[in-house]
C-alpha cells in the first residue's frame, strides 16, 4: 500500500457520512404557536412520534428566533399552575407525545420580534447523540382555535 494515510482517510470520511446520514427516526408535525404582539415569549405546541425501535432522546431546543429555547411542563397543583423544564424528554419506540397547551411545550424566551399570523418559526430539536430535527412552526393569530 503506497499510501496508507490517504486511504485511511478515505475510509474515515466515508464512515462519517454513512453515520451522518443515518436517519433520525423522529418526527414532528402540526408545530403551531401564538402571535405575540407585545411580549417576548412564546409557547409552541407540536406533536412527537418515534417511529424507531430505540427511545429518542431530546436534550435541547433551539431557534434562530430566540435567545433561549426549552421544553417545559405546566402542572396544575390545586387552583396553582407551575412550569417546570422537561429536559431530557425521552420518547419510547413506536411512541407519541403531544405538546400541548397546559401540557409539554417549548418555551421560546427573548423572542428577537414580535410574531405575526401566518409566519413560519424555525426550530431545532437537539438530540443526544448529536443528531436533530429541524422543525417549522405556524405563527396563528391569537383568536385562531
Amino acid at each position: 500500500m503506497k499510501h496508507p494515510l490517504a486511504y485511511l482517510t478515505v475510509c474515515l470520511t466515508l464512515c462519517a457520512s454513512a453515520v451522518a446520514a443515518a436517519p433520525v427516526p423522529l418526527s414532528a408535525e402540526n408545530a403551531w404557536l401564538r402571535a405575540t404582539p407585545g411580549t417576548d415569549v412564546a409557547a409552541v405546541y407540536l406533536t412527537l412520534h418515534n417511529t424507531g425501535a430505540a427511545t429518542v432522546t431530546v436534550i435541547g431546543v433551539r431557534s434562530a428566533l430566540a435567545a433561549d429555547a426549552t421544553i417545559h411542563e405546566t402542572r396544575l397543583s390545586g387552583t396553582v399552575s407551575a412550569m417546570r423544564p422537561a429536559l431530557p424528554l425521552r420518547i419510547a419506540p413506536g411512541a407519541v407525545v403531544r405538546l400541548a397547551p397546559e401540557g409539554l411545550h417549548v418555551m421560546l424566551h427573548m423572542l428577537s420580534r414580535p410574531l405575526k399570523a401566518g409566519e413560519d418559526v424555525p426550530l431545532e430539536l437537539l438530540l443526544e447523540g448529536g443528531a436533530s430535527v429541524a422543525v417549522t412552526a405556524h405563527v396563528k393569530a391569537l383568536t385562531e382555535p
